[in-house]
């Protein structure tokens, strides 16, 4: 064949999209679920197992452990995200061989798909966590490339001076490659050798804050995310307890990975009057006799010894404008006037904490 031949020929794009981005799409789970379920076998496509890379239309059945997907059935442009402010004690897995609490026991249960987590926090992290039902946006949320910022108040116990602090924004080696933080800004409270200090990193990598700061021979005795991008985990959020986002809110999150605005589902009053129940019930604060956390986390991770209820520790308190007393940040930093919905939060700068 000719050089002219070739460039003659017309080359047929491939039809259809991934199987993963059509699963993630419509909630089945995430990218990195669904291509983990390919590899087991776990997925068929037209009765033939689905293999990784395989592209489907609307005309192919697809399985899932031998249920078949019902697409046209599916919301597949149905976006929810909801924020849930963790407590410790709770691991971020749906179902746990030992029995111990989980992020998804207090979420409410979505009609269509299911919950995908936005990223991890261990056992003994407290703070921000986001849920959708978009597989899309958490696959691009949590994918490096696209850097999302995430912010942690720390407690750390030891001495920390200026030469740590730039190592640390330098850059470490670590186990599993270099990490660092890209800024850290020292926080008031603590006290004798505790000392609260705000940081940043643009990775989501398994207890890296922690070891980061360990890699200098500092203890981490508190650790919070109060940031993901854009969504910032206020006061009005007690710990324990989820709010849905906004359509606003979710656009302006959507928009940070380049996904354009998907509108909300419509809901049926009834429908609509239980998420606003549920929706109340979430954000009140905990009662007397309501417990977060029921078991006692080990230092290693483990799941540690059912213990009694006793007082929470000092997480350097601070009065609202209305007097009374939240333990939302260690640091007296300013905070985020509330928005009503739709309207687009306040600027942030990549990577810095905000002060």
């Amino acid at each position: 064949m000719s050089e002219q031949d070739l460039q003659n020929t017309e080359i047929t794009p491939p039809s259809g999209e991934k199987l993963q981005k059509v699963l993630a799409r419509i909630g089945v789970g995430s990218r990195r679920d669904v291509e983990a379920w390919i590899s087991q076998g776990r997925i068929k496509v037209n009765g033939v197992e689905a293999t990784l890379g395989q592209r489907v239309d609307l005309h192919d059945a697809i399985a899932v452990d031998g249920k078949l997907i019902k697409r046209e059935e599916a919301a597949e442009a149905t976006r929810r995200v909801i924020m849930y402010n963790k407590p410790d004690g709770e691991i971020c897995t749906r179902d746990d061989p030992e029995g111990r609490p989980t992020v998804f026991d207090r979420l409410p249960r979505p009609k269509e798909g299911r919950w995908i987590n936005i990223g991890r926090l261990d056992i003994n992290t407290t703070g921000l966590l986001l849920f959708t039902t978009d597989g899309e946006l958490a696959n691009r949320l949590m994918h490096p490339s696209y850097e999302m910022d995430r912010e942690y108040a720390v407690r750390v116990r030891g001495e920390v001076d200026d030469e740590m602090i730039e190592r640390l924004k330098a850059g470490v080696m670590l186990e599993d490659g270099p990490a660092k933080f890209t800024d850290i800004q020292k926080a008031p409270g603590g006290e004798g050798f505790n000392h609260w200090y705000h940081c940043v990193v643009m990775e989501g990598r398994n207890r890296e804050v922690r070891r980061l700061w360990e890699s200098q021979g500092m203890v981490v005795s508190r650790l919070k995310r109060v940031r993901f991008g854009p969504v910032f985990l206020n006061s009005d959020l007690p710990m324990g307890r989820w709010r849905e986002m906004s359509q606003g809110e979710i656009d302006i999150l959507a928009a940070e990975v380049g996904l354009q605005p998907v509108a909300l589902p419509a809901m049926k009053l009834k429908a609509k009057d239980k998420m606003e129940r549920l929706q109340r019930k979430s954000s009140r604060p905990l009662g007397r006799g309501e417990r977060v956390r029921n078991l006692r986390p080990a230092q290693d991770g483990g799941a540690g010894d059912e213990r009694p209820a006793r007082k929470p520790r000092e997480e350097a308190p601070r009065k609202t404008s209305r007097g009374s007393t939240v333990a939302e940040r260690p640091s007296e930093m300013r905070k985020r006037p509330n928005k009503p919905d739709g309207e687009k939060p306040a600027g942030r700068g990549r990577g810095k904490p905000r002060g």
